[in-house]
């Protein structure tokens, strides 16, 4: 099983957000520029067409080293053999960790959204191998933000790497490392970009200059 190291930026994919690019053109250019994780997160495609996409990615993020993560779906996430799965708190209550753990398998993430202090504190009965937490700046599809004042708190409640998600961009993102944030998740930041690879540069290197 791999180690989550500190600073690690994770791309969250989504042909919601990618337009007319191709989800795999997208991965291998993360890839390029230096993502170390990759979740894929499809609602758009047709299950046959997703085992499909989800396949390839998986065989990609392993000859390469990089994580590879399925949103919402062990089943998927054991037939392509990712690195894990990520949760969302319905999923969580439809699901014990101890079933879904089960469907995975050994050495296996298991990673699970937060949207409060209280569901950090709330993570513990779970146990999760990293945790999200967002969002925390204004997004499209969410209707409401969390901000960044919580991030001081979480960071010291959180035993497991905390993913900071939601609205993050080049020009924000030194505020939320200033306060201690380690790890972040970014989507349409990375997807939308002319440049991947470049772009994907750019952020490490304001990251890198966080680390220790």
């Amino acid at each position: 099983m791999s180690i989550i190291s500190d600073y690690s930026l994770y791309l969250v994919l989504s042909s919601e957000y990618a337009k007319n690019k191709d989800i795999l053109s997208i991965a291998k250019f993360a890839i390029e520029g230096g993502i170390d994780m990759i979740q894929l997160r499809e609602k758009l495609n047709s299950p046959n067409r997703l085992i499909k996409i989800a396949k390839e990615l998986s065989r990609l993020c392993k000859s390469t080293n990089k994580i590879f993560i399925v949103n919402d779906d062990p089943e998927l996430a054991r037939i392509v053999d990712a690195d894990g799965v990520h949760l969302g708190q319905e999923d969580i209550k439809k699901t014990s960790i101890q079933k879904v753990k089960k469907i995975l398998g050994k050495n296996k993430f298991i990673g699970l959204s937060t949207h409060s202090t209280k569901e950090i504190k709330e993570a513990k009965q779970y146990n999760p191998d990293y945790i999200s937490f967002g969002p925390i700046f204004p997004t499209e599809v969410k209707n409401y933000s969390i901000g960044t004042n919580d991030i001081k708190k979480v960071m010291s409640l959180s035993s497991w790497p905390v993913f900071f998600i939601g609205g993050i961009d080049i020009f924000n993102i030194s505020e939320i490392l200033s306060l201690g944030a380690k790890n972040i998740a970014m989507i349409k930041e990375i997807i939308q970009s002319e440049d991947i690879p470049e772009k994907i540069k750019q952020i490490k290197k304001i990251m890198n200059g966080y680390s220790p």
